[in-house]
Order: structure tokens, then C-alpha cells, then sequence
């Protein structure tokens, strides 16, 4: 999923399915770029006995899930939608992993949801230290300058 990456959308806006209102006025977030049309979220709840992605974080794909997530109350939930997804065929991101292609930094809790999306790749790269201090100071587009 591409964490800081919103579509301009709110789900609702978008979601034809008969949603809760508290899903619906959710920002959406493009997931990447494979069937775009396909709809993931990420949601996270202090007691998550069956989170699959960390521990209090898991990733969904089913429509009934997430209506149900959005029709219960709990204080502590959070939940990140997504259109699209991110794919890469067999072996190929762990030869990239390999070549070392891809940044990669712990996953938290924090960066998922409490982290201004504007913001998350210079946050990521600062707390990576003073090597990627330059990095984190470029803008993301550089077409925008």
C-alpha cells in the first residue's frame, strides 16, 4: 500500500457500496497502481487478536469486513483505505530487495495513521539519520520546481 499517496477522493465519493458514514467520509488512499479499481484497507485496534500484517495491524480485502468494522465502535480503531495495489511478479522484489532498490525502515502503528501523509517520506528519512538528511529536504516531485 502507498501510505502517503490520497486520491482527493473521500471513499464515499467513489464506493458505490452501501457504506456507514464514518467509512464514507474516509479519505482514500491509491493502494498502487494494479487494478485500481480493487479496494484494501488497513485497520488497527489496540486488542487485534488476529492482526496479519503486525501485531494491532492488519490488512483486509472484503467489503463485508470493512462494513462491519465501520458499524462497530471502538475508541482505539483506526482504518486507512486504498484503491489499487502495489504487485510485483515472482522473485522480482526480492531481487530488488537484493540490489538493494528499495529504502526500507520499521513499519509502525505511528507512520500508518498518526503521521501527516504530506509529511511521512522526509519524517521516514529524518528518523533514518544524518545520511539522509539531504534526501529528506528534496521535494517529492521534482517536475513541481
Amino acid at each position: 500500500m502507498v501510505l502517503n499517496r490520497g486520491t482527493g477522493n473521500n471513499v464515499g465519493d467513489v464506493i458505490v457500496a452501501d457504506l456507514p458514514e464514518t467509512l464514507k467520509i474516509c479519505p482514500l488512499f491509491l493502494g498502487g497502481p494494479v487494478q485500481p479499481s480493487a479496494l484494501s484497507f488497513l485497520h488497527s485496534d489496540d486488542f487485534l487478536p488476529d492482526a496479519n500484517v503486525m501485531p494491532a495491524l492488519s490488512l483486509g480485502h472484503s467489503l463485508d469486513d470493512l462494513i462491519e468494522l465501520g458499524e462497530s465502535f471502538s475508541a482505539t480503531r483506526k482504518i486507512k483505505m486504498f484503491a489499487g495495489y502495489a504487485g510485483w511478479s515472482g522473485g522480482q522484489l526480492e531481487d530488488e530487495m537484493k540490489r538493494k532498490a528499495w529504502l526500507t525502515h520499521p513499519a509502525s502503528i505511528e507512520l500508518v495513521f498518526d503521521t501527516n501523509t504530506d509529511q511521512l517520506w522526509q519524517r521516514i528519512l529524518r528518523q533514518k539519520g544524518w545520511k539522509y538528511k539531504l534526501l529528506s529536504q528534496m521535494p517529492e516531485d521534482l517536475s513541481q520546481n
